[in-house]
């Protein structure tokens, strides 16, 4: 036996293995960001992955920042008060603090219940200050939100200043109904100021009318999320689902400047006709992409038979509508993700059975997209882009873009990993190949009379097993039937 060959050839062995371990490596099963995470339940509120824990101090000495462009995790106890800090510029952007408030999903709520923040400025005025309630007939627990904020335009005299700013996040309510703490998500975002003066006075008339049904031949089926994280993306159409009493349902529409949105929704009939009748049976609210809310639909009552709820008509999405004076008309005041979240009460379930109810929501976005305000710096939330238009339209959510990016990110990795590795091993391979090929022809062997490996033999036997190209244009990539 020839050793050097024997060596050789095992030389080729290992390198090729190398090259194939490591491209399994590369291109194995991955774990992707959005994967290891699940909500717990029909009811549980996703919140976001990365938002960082947080504690708000009792008073303003002990108060933790909040940057713009976070999200943040506490929890608030009936009767509680909350301060966080926030250091502001000259109100040359606008600042948009939010709180949803998430009572547990077997919560005892009251009516008077509710969330309120405010951003007050150094000696304790409040820049503005907005609360989110229960409210009279829709007494079950599902998440609040509410939000407070100092804009760059109009700002109050004494909130113009540079310098620190708090937040003050509070639960209040008459008669609180249970001692459990609410969890809270908070979110700090950034509005840029204008590059040059726009109109500072709010429209006095707009489309009020309700639209027709924008789809016709049927509609199509749309799950939604569990939170303004995961909320499921949406268009102007018809679209049916089922809710579980108990959960909330979360959905986002993109609407550009200039676009004015409607939404609607149908409760379906039971199949269990004959139970108790439920008051305040279902709720349906709107928010702006600052999670402020501008819109809600009256309480109603579910009998077992078909019922259907509308949030009264809003106007056109322009910047002015910010120098208004009616609530949710104002809010109406920048592009984006405008969020919808629809619950059912838990007691439809002990009425008429733990079985989910057919939903259909009817969304209407009227009007051309319009050019929007001219912004100092980039619009960022308060923008759509066409790629959002078409992320709605598939349903997707913002963990169905993390995911994506995170999966053309690895593909991208994984490819040129995967193309450097069988390179290397290739290269390593031929290299051995030649090397033996000059040993065989210098030293002897056997297949030439002297011992020698002559050139064409110099292949390990194990490659001359793999499956060959039988055309001379299959010659690159591998062969046809791999």
């Amino acid at each position: 036996m020839n050793r050097r060959g024997g060596r050789g050839r095992a030389r080729m062995r290992a390198a090729g293995a190398s090259a194939m371990c490591l491209a399994a490596v590369v291109c194995g099963p991955a774990v992707l960001p959005g994967q290891a995470w699940a909500a717990d339940g029909p009811s549980a509120y996703a919140f976001e992955p990365g938002a960082e824990r947080i504690t708000g101090a009792t008073t303003t000495s002990g108060a933790r920042p909040l940057d713009a462009g976070a999200t943040y995790r506490d929890s608030i106890k009936p009767g509680g008060k909350l301060i966080y800090r926030l250091d502001l510029d000259e109100a040359k952007t606008g600042t948009y603090v939010s709180a949803v408030a998430v009572p547990k999903p077997d919560a005892a709520v009251d009516s008077t219940d509710r969330i309120k923040v405010s951003l007050q400025n150094s000696e304790g005025y409040d820049c503005s200050s907005n609360e989110a309630r229960f409210g009279v007939g829709n007494e079950f627990p599902r998440p609040l939100a509410a939000y407070a904020y100092r804009t760059a335009d109009r700002s109050v005299y004494s909130c113009k200043d540079l310098g620190r700013y708090y937040l003050v996040v509070e639960r209040l309510g008459d008669s609180p109904a249970t001692s459990d703490p609410w969890d809270l998500e908070i979110r700090h975002v950034s509005e840029p100021g204008l590059a040059k003066a726009g109109p500072t006075k709010a429209p006095s008339a707009w489309p009020s009318a309700s639209p027709a049904p924008a789809r016709s031949g049927g509609t199509e089926e749309r799950t939604g999320g569990s939170s303004f994280y995961d909320a499921k993306g949406l268009v102007g159409g018809e679209w049916t689902t089922e809710i579980e009493p108990g959960a909330s349902l979360f959905y986002r529409i993109p609407v550009d400047w200039g676009q004015q949105v409607f939404v609607g929704a149908d409760l379906s009939s039971s199949e269990q006709p004959d139970g108790e009748r439920v008051n305040g049976a279902f709720a349906m609210a709107l928010y702006n992409p600052a999670r402020g809310l501008v819109g809600s639909s009256n309480s109603i009552s579910y009998d077992g038979k078909q019922k259907t709820a509308t949030i009264a008509p809003l106007p056109p999405v322009a910047y002015e509508n910010r120098f208004g004076y009616s609530g949710g008309d104002r809010d109406m005041r920048f592009a984006g993700w405008y969020y919808l979240r629809v619950s059912l009460n838990p007691e439809v379930g002990t009425a008429f059975g733990e079985k989910p109810l057919p939903l259909t929501l009817r969304v209407n976005v009227e009007g051309e997209p319009k050019e929007g305000p001219a912004y100092a710096g980039p619009a960022g939330d308060f923008s759509v882009s066409p790629a959002d238009r078409d992320l709605a339209e598939g349903g997707q959510s913002r963990v169905d873009e993390a995911d994506s990016g995170a999966t053309m990110k690895l593909v991208a990795a994984a490819g040129f990993g995967t193309g450097t590795v069988l390179l290397l091993g290739l290269g390593a391979w031929t290299l051995i190949a030649r090397r033996n090929a000059g040993q065989g022809a210098a030293g002897g062997g056997p297949g030439d009379g002297s011992g020698g490996v002559p050139a064409a033999a110099a292949v390990p036997a194990q490659s001359q097993a793999l499956p060959q190209p039988t055309q001379s244009t299959q010659r690159y990539g591998p062969p046809t039937n791999w």
